[in-house]
């Protein structure tokens, strides 16, 4: 079976140092995130997995000047191995004016397949009137944005993790919780904001088994519907039809199940979340979903390959 994820991470140490206040990743995952080449795609062949989308670290890119350098990175690394490695751009969302073109170069010029926009900018959410020329791109063009995952800003960490031990304020803001329910709270904002009444094309992947929105997307129709007449479509058909979920960093059943019920088998991507997560543990997850053969086809490679321009 062919296996396609997308939510699969690279840094090269150069360009993560160059960032400053960026995290600098250490040890082995800073070697694993560096490394994208004969390693990785052993590790990748080892456990069955056909095909990497990858995507820079967060945050955005602070400038245009620093989308650029990783996009031409990423585009070389591709070059080295088209057979088994995609890409999405950065784009400096604090930049939002220098976003659409740089959108239009990675797609048109160097063959990426979409864009990963990690989060907010300094606290400017997506629905943000300044990104919609982006929105505008990408649907004109016809590929998706994945909405990462970033860490909160200084305000809101101080708020509700400045009191905890360090190690566990940091966790508990970012892949322990914070970061998927401020994910969740940002796709819930690009609809009742009205993102997809100007940009009905536009198509959205989120990660983790849809950043606790499938849990809790009934409870927000009760409420939020109330308070969004213009909307000309509900809350929950519009999630089911403007976003993808992937099953990135999340290998347990409960919360598949609660995606697949909710958005449906053909809106289920299969991701890793490479190397902060293992193929090894992915791949095994996989093989062991109470699906049917042919769901489990669409989930590791069929509904992705509808979605992006990969080879096939």
């Amino acid at each position: 079976m062919r296996i396609v994820a997308i939510e699969e991470h690279y840094a090269p140490r150069d360009l993560e140092a160059a960032r400053g206040g960026a995290t600098n990743y250490p040890n082995e995952l800073g070697t694993l995130l560096d490394e994208v080449g004969e390693q990785r795609i052993a590790d990748m062949d080892r456990h069955g997995i056909s095909f990497q989308v990858l995507a820079s670290t967060p945050p955005n890119a602070a400038s245009a000047a620093e989308a650029t350098r990783w996009n031409d990175r990423l585009a070389a690394i591709i070059a080295t191995h088209p057979d088994r490695f995609g890409g999405f751009a950065s784009l400096s969302t604090p930049e939002p004016e220098s976003c659409p073109a740089e959108l239009e170069r990675a797609i048109n010029d160097l063959g990426f397949c979409g864009t990963m926009i990690h989060g907010h900018a300094n606290g400017v959410f997506c629905d943000s009137p300044s990104l919609y020329p982006t929105f505008a791109k990408a649907e004109e063009l016809g590929v998706p944005i994945y909405l990462h995952p970033t860490p909160p800003v200084p305000a809101v960490f101080d708020a509700y993790y400045g009191d905890l031990k360090p190690d566990i304020a940091q966790v508990l803001s970012t892949s322990g919780w914070g970061w998927h329910a401020e994910t969740g709270l940002h796709a819930l904002r690009l609809i009742v904001t009205g993102v997809f009444e100007r940009f009905p094309g536009l198509q959205i992947i989120i990660g983790h088994m849809g950043e606790n929105v499938p849990f809790s997307l009934a409870r927000a129709e009760a409420t939020l519907g109330r308070v969004t007449p213009e909307l000309t479509r509900s809350i929950s058909q519009t999630f089911c039809e403007n976003f993808y979920v992937t099953t990135s960093g999340y290998f347990t059943l409960p919360p598949l199940l609660c995606a697949a019920m909710v958005v449906g088998v053909d809106r289920l991507i299969f991701s890793v979340d490479y190397p902060f997560a293992r193929n090894e543990e992915a791949r095994a997850f996989l093989d062991t979903i109470p699906f049917s053969l042919s769901d489990r086809h669409k989930i590791a490679h069929a509904n992705v390959e509808r979605l992006l321009p990969i080879p096939t």
